[in-house]
């Protein structure tokens, strides 16, 4: 007998469970303003699926630029984090931020439907992990992004401050 697929609940997402006081505009439960993503492990892969409005776009129906780098920024940093968590066993959440990041846009992301993204490591040495990850749109890539994320210790600026 087939079993039905059924959703992650909020709290389940990576956000909920390690963050969920965090203002971050992109992935923030806490701003009421923010984009409210919510990632999901699947052993090496972080997912999320967003659904976008018109408030986002550049224009009719399609996801402002920007928008789409801050869901790719977001994405690509919680797998950063999974990805060190697991790695290292950690018993506490690590502080990642972003180091560098490279946009690529592939063609327009719509605001019709909902997107997809997909980040994982492909590196790391340290406390640095390179992240690939993926915008789509029904399973076709709109954006593509890579990029260097870092661990912070107490003492940086952006320690656990997201």
């Amino acid at each position: 007998m087939m079993q039905e697929r059924t959703e992650p609940s909020v709290s389940d997402s990576l956000q909920m469970r390690f963050a969920p006081q965090s203002r971050c505009f992109g992935c923030g439960p806490r701003n009421e303003a923010g984009l409210h993503l919510l990632s999901y492990a699947e052993d090496r892969l972080v997912v999320a699926n967003w659904v976008p409005d018109r408030r986002h776009e550049s224009f009719d129906n399609i996801l402002n630029g920007g928008i789409c780098s801050t869901l790719l920024d977001c994405q690509a940093t919680w797998a950063a984090a999974w990805h060190l968590y697991q790695q290292r066993e950690l018993q506490a959440w690590p502080c990642v931020v972003t180091a560098s990041l490279r946009l690529v846009f592939l063609r327009p992301t719509r605001t019709d439907r909902p997107v997809r993204l997909e980040a994982r490591a492909t590196a790391s040495k340290g406390g640095q992990v390179t992240i690939e990850a993926t915008l789509q749109v029904e399973d076709r890539a709109t954006v593509t992004c890579s990029g260097s994320f870092v661990a912070v210790a107490p003492g940086h600026p952006a320690y656990h401050r997201w």
